[in-house]
C-alpha cells in the first residue's frame, strides 16, 4: 500500500510517477517515439552508447600512467560509462553512459537525476584527483584535505540539485568555464607542441559540443522546421571526444607536475602520425619503485 506520510515524504504512487515515462520537465528537440514506441528519444539514446566504445579504449591506453600515478584514476573512466555526458575530463565510468541512455529512453525524472548526478560525481572525482596543487585554496595543504572538501561540496550540491532540477544541466555546463580557466593557467608555462595542439583540439571540440547543446535547447523550432533535430545526439559524440582529449591533456600536465621522473610524453593511438586518434600518455623513465634513486 502507498499511504502518504505526513511531513513531505512521497507516497509510493508519487515515487512510481518519478520513474514514469516523460515525468521529467526536460524534453530535448528530437521527436518523441519517432522510431520506437518504447524509446522516447531514439537517436539521443543510441548516441549515448558511444561512451561504451571510447571508455574501454581510454582505460587501456591510460593504464601505464594510472599504474605509475594512482590506479584510482581509472575510477573516472569507469564512472564515465555511466554518465554518458561529461565535461572536459578523462575521468571515466560505466554508470554514466547507462544513466544517460536510460534518461533519453524514458525522459523520466529519475533518469534525469541519475544522469546529471553521475556527471557531477565524475567531475568531483576528476577535481579530487587532478586539480593542480598550486591552485589549491591557501587554507588547504594537501590533496586528501582538498578531496574531503570536494566531497562535502558535492554532497551539498547533490542535495540542492533536487530544488530546481531544470537548472542542473546549465549549472553542470558552467563547470566547463572553470575547467577552461584552469587549463589556461596550466598551459601558460607549457612549451610542448603536442600538448599545445591537444589543448587547441580539446577546446575546439568542447566549443562545438556546447554549441550543439545550446542550439538544441534554445533553437529547437528552427531545427524542427529544417527537420534536423539531432544536435543533442551529436553533442553526446562530440563531448566524449572532448573528454578523451581534455582529460588526457590534464593527466599529462598532472604527470609533469607529480611524477616528472617518469618523463611523460603524448602519443596518439592507433598511429601517432595520424592527424586524429585517441591521445594517451607514454612514460619513458624508470618505474615508481625507482623514483627516489
Amino acid at each position: 500500500m502507498g499511504a502518504v506520510v505526513a511531513g513531505g515524504f512521497y507516497s509510493s504512487e508519487k515515487i512510481a510517477n518519478a520513474f514514469a515515462y516523460e515525468s521529467s520537465e526536460l524534453d530535448w528537440c528530437e521527436d518523441n517515439y519517432r522510431y520506437s514506441e518504447h524509446v522516447v528519444e531514439y537517436f539521443n539514446t543510441v548516441s549515448s552508447f558511444f561512451f561504451f566504445i571510447v571508455s574501454p579504449i581510454m582505460l587501456y591506453l591510460m593504464h601505464p600512467y594510472a599504474k605509475e600515478r594512482s590506479l584510482g584514476i581509472h575510477v573516472v573512466w569507469i564512472m564515465m560509462i555511466f554518465v554518458g555526458k561529461s565535461i572536459l575530463f578523462h575521468i571515466t565510468s560505466f554508470c554514466s553512459r547507462v544513466f544517460s541512455a536510460y534518461f533519453h529512453m524514458t525522459l523520466s525524472f529519475v533518469g534525469q537525476m541519475l544522469d546529471e548526478l553521475s556527471i557531477l560525481w565524475v567531475l568531483a572525482v576528476g577535481y579530487a584527483v587532478w586539480f593542480p596543487r598550486k591552485l589549491f585554496p591557501s587554507f588547504i595543504k594537501d590533496r586528501s584535505t582538498f578531496s574531503r572538501l570536494v566531497l562535502l561540496i558535492t554532497v551539498i550540491t547533490t542535495a540542492s540539485s533536487f530544488v530546481k532540477p531544470t537548472a542542473n544541466a546549465y549549472a553542470l555546463n558552467c563547470f566547463g568555464l572553470h575547467l577552461l580557466y584552469t587549463l589556461a593557467v596550466e598551459m601558460k608555462c607549457c612549451t610542448d607542441q603536442k600538448a599545445l595542439r591537444l589543448a587547441k583540439l580539446s577546446v575546439a571540440l568542447w566549443v562545438l559540443a556546447i554549441s550543439c547543446w545550446i542550439s538544441d535547447r534554445l533553437c529547437c523550432s528552427l531545427w524542427q522546421r529544417l527537420n534536423f533535430c539531432y544536435l543533442h545526439g551529436i553533442w553526446h559524440i562530440l563531448i566524449v571526444m572532448a573528454v578523451a582529449y581534455g582529460s588526457t591533456l590534464i593527466a599529462y600536465l598532472d604527470a609533469s607536475n607529480e611524477i616528472p621522473y617518469s618523463l611523460p610524453g603524448l602519443q596518439y593511438w592507433p598511429c601517432d602520425k595520424w592527424a586524429v586518434g585517441f591521445p594517451h600518455i607514454v612514460l619513458s623513465s624508470s618505474p615508481k619503485t625507482q623514483k627516489r634513486c
